[in-house]
């Protein structure tokens, strides 16, 4: 059954905020998507964290848009309605850009794919003392990621970490041990959509600035994935390379994902008139 555009009631384009924490959002593909750069997204962190130190503030929900989301969105409405809980969704995909810059007034300026700014948040972090918890993936992955990021940004502490095979009832347990840490920024890699579904079900008992879903991301930084060439990247490709090193896992997934993704990223990218939230 081919996809059908979903249309969506848009409220406020711009959040309320001041200088370089002031962004559009546009649809992309149905989903409204924040206009922000990887440096903008590291600040907003930034402000989120320390405005949500000591429970000051409920966490944000950071998610990612890319060609597999947004096909999900459009043939899953419970994942849809996940995806329309979220704080930020910001343009994980390189397809995600380029549909905004052909179809709407305000495009995203660039790809913050999560691969990449895990290490610019990393970065950021550092210099204002905020704390990362990573869950998800492997023992083995997780501890691997957790030392790259280290390497990389000396400056970084990594609070707390756990692997990703824990059951439903040990979910309270995890979201207290996140709290006791003291992590401003709480990483899951839980692959799609379980991810979604543990920010979701826990959001109010955790006591962290963000809630970032990163799906294999861990894999990444632990040097498990080799990323695309630059080049690939820039043009899009990144997918391509990705079912190139690992066809038998992927090859189903973008033969009925990526139709689906192209069609709503035509039929469902737009512009909104700016107002105030």
């Amino acid at each position: 059954m081919p996809a059908q555009a979903h249309t969506i009631s848009f409220a406020p384009a711009i959040e309320r905020r001041s200088g370089p924490r002031l962004y559009d959002r546009v649809v992309v593909g149905g989903l409204r998507t924040a206009c922000v750069s990887r440096r903008q997204l590291g600040t907003l962190m930034v402000g989120d964290c320390l405005a949500a130190r000591n429970g000051r503030r409920a966490p944000k929900l950071v998610f990612a848009s890319n060609g597999h989301s947004v096909a999900l969105a459009a043939l899953d409405s419970g994942f849809r309605r996940q995806l329309d809980q979220a704080d930020l969704i910001h343009a994980d995909g390189a397809p995600i850009v380029f549909a905004s810059r052909l179809l709407t007034r305000t495009p995203v300026p660039e790809r913050s794919a999560t691969t990449d700014f895990i290490f610019d948040a990393a970065g950021v972090a550092g210099q204002h003392a905020l704390k990362f918890f990573l869950l998800g993936s492997t023992e083995e992955v997780n501890a691997r990621c957790a030392e790259n990021l280290r390497k990389s940004h000396p400056r970084v502490e990594i609070a707390g970490r756990r692997n990703g095979y824990f059951s439903a009832d040990e979910e309270g347990r995890i979201c207290e041990e996140v709290n006791r840490s003291g992590a401003d920024i709480l990483w899951v890699g839980l692959g799609v959509p379980l991810e979604y579904e543990f920010c979701l079900r826990n959001k109010s008992r955790l006591k962290v600035g963000w809630i970032v879903t990163c799906g294999g991301c861990f894999n990444f930084a632990a040097g498990d994935y080799v990323r695309a060439p630059r080049w690939m990247q820039k043009i899009g490709l990144e997918w391509l390379h990705r079912l190139w090193c690992d066809p038998k896992r992927l090859l189903w997934r973008y033969l009925v994902t990526n139709p689906v993704a192209v069609a709503m990223l035509l039929l469902n990218t737009t512009s909104a008139r700016p107002a105030w939230r």
